[in-house]
């Protein structure tokens, strides 16, 4: 055991440590190397070190380097150390969180970095958190609460009697919705096709007072930091029309929410504490491993009834509500103890630095890129920064350049119609010196 976890700690230790000095994409020679792994199940196993030295040596080369500073694709946070280490000691515990009585430090710990996540982000006293995989499976919570409590209020029994017989409910979003919100939506029964879609701006903001009229069970789903733009929907203000005529309003702030937690940044997220849930990724700025994120409700009770699983003789249960009854897991790992290490690490002035950090180093990307003559196409205010190189296919060939080139990796994006690249600078390993190099690399590739 001690052996083969020091080589396991070793093999992890020089990776890391590695991620300066190599590329970001892996080589095409290293992804062509994988397919050494597609032998036929062996009739007799490899030995413990056998099998760490192979996955390392074949594996570890034809990863994507997102836990390097010079990583701008998606919005993917990397892990900070402490947390991974909390990660490795929490995989030894291999704790089952799904009751108190199966990891009592699992659950006080989750129960703590919820607490501690709803006072950093000003969330409301008394709002009800739970750990899940990330932004997908909390919007997929938080609307599967909204809808138990919109059904309730009209003397519905969802649980009870299931979709088939329910009143409709009106589900609203905006234009620039996240696919996420609409997975959850087409999960829960409400159809895709019978949402009602409002105007948003050109940094994607939902337009306010283009709301439809609202009658009979409403949900209306927000946003706070659009995926292209990182704008926030006007939350505020959508919340007191919405809540006037007894609709429920859902913010899905995966990245976005942590603005919250930067005095300078905060305002942006202005009166998100007025809705009644919220959907949150710890593996993006909060740069704990992936998978983690958390749902909150205001109304603890109604995302209870929507994931109750019914009675099981040989559950024990403390009766004071363990984990699983607020999530769609029961069995599941012990998330909430890479998320306390990191907040505990952090606490509030690291994790406002830590989001700062990566907005100042947004700026910088885009004051670079445009000084050079190249189109910055939102307002950045965030951590996102959409770049245009001149046409479609111009732009197309500059991404497809960088991805190649290996210093840096960022993503493609359309945006209003126009191709653009998709800068997100969203882990804490980025330094000023990564911010100078990759846009080097992009303006030089550009230039080409």
């Amino acid at each position: 055991m001690s052996s083969i976890l020091s080589d396991a700690a070793q093999r992890a230790t020089r990776y890391l440590e590695g991620l300066r000095s190599r590329r970001v994409a892996p080589t095409l020679d290293a992804v062509r190397a994988l397919d050494r792994f597609a032998s036929p199940i062996p009739d007799a196993g490899e030995s413990a070190d056998r099998v760490i030295a192979e996955l390392d040596e074949i594996g570890s080369p034809a990863t994507v380097a997102s836990a390097s500073g010079r990583y701008f694709g998606f919005v993917i946070g990397s892990g900070l150390p402490v947390s991974v280490a909390a990660n490795w000691l929490a995989g030894s515990w291999n704790q089952n969180v799904a009751a108190e009585v199966m990891s009592p430090v699992g659950a006080r710990l989750e129960r703590i970095a919820i607490e501690w996540t709803r006072e950093l982000l000003a969330l409301p006293a008394g709002t009800r958190g739970a750990f899940v995989t990330g932004d997908t499976l909390a919007n997929f919570a938080a609307l599967a609460a909204a809808r138990h409590d919109v059904l309730e209020r009209v003397g519905y029994d969802v649980a009870g009697q299931g979709m088939s017989g329910a009143p409709p409910i009106t589900v609203v979003v905006g234009e620039q919705v996240h696919v996420s919100v609409m997975r959850a939506i087409s999960l829960l029964g409400f159809g895709r096709d019978r949402v009602v879609h409002v105007p948003t701006d050109d940094q994607g903001r939902m337009q306010a007072t283009q709301l439809p009229k609202i009658t009979g069970p409403t949900i209306i789903c927000t946003q706070v930091g659009n995926v292209n733009t990182g704008a926030f929907d006007p939350v505020r203000e959508i919340s007191r029309e919405a809540h006037s005529a007894g609709a429920w309003v859902h913010v899905d702030g995966a990245f976005g929410l942590w603005a919250r937690a930067a005095p300078q940044r905060k305002e942006l997220a202005d009166g998100v504490e007025e809705a009644d849930s919220w959907a949150l990724d710890c593996h993006k700025w909060l740069n704990v491993p992936y998978d983690s994120g958390i749902v909150f409700v205001r109304n603890g009770d109604a995302l209870r009834s929507a994931m109750a699983a019914g009675p099981a003789a040989y559950l024990q249960t403390t009766g004071g509500g363990d984990p699983m009854e607020f999530t769609p897991e029961m069995s599941r790992r012990a998330r909430g103890v890479d998320a306390w290490a990191a907040l505990r690490y952090l606490g509030r002035s690291g994790v406002a630095d830590l989001v700062e950090r990566c907005c100042r180093f947004a700026r910088r990307f885009a004051n670079r890129l445009s000084d050079t003559g190249f189109r910055i196409l939102n307002e950045v205010e965030l951590n996102q920064v959409l770049v245009s190189f001149g046409d479609d296919e111009t732009t197309r060939r500059v991404i497809s350049g960088v991805q190649q080139d290996g210093t840096c990796w960022c993503g493609g994006t359309v945006w209003h119609g126009r191709a653009a690249m998709r800068i997100s600078v969203s882990s804490w390993a980025t330094t000023e010196a990564d911010v100078e190099r990759s846009a080097d690399a992009i303006i030089r590739i550009a230039g080409r």
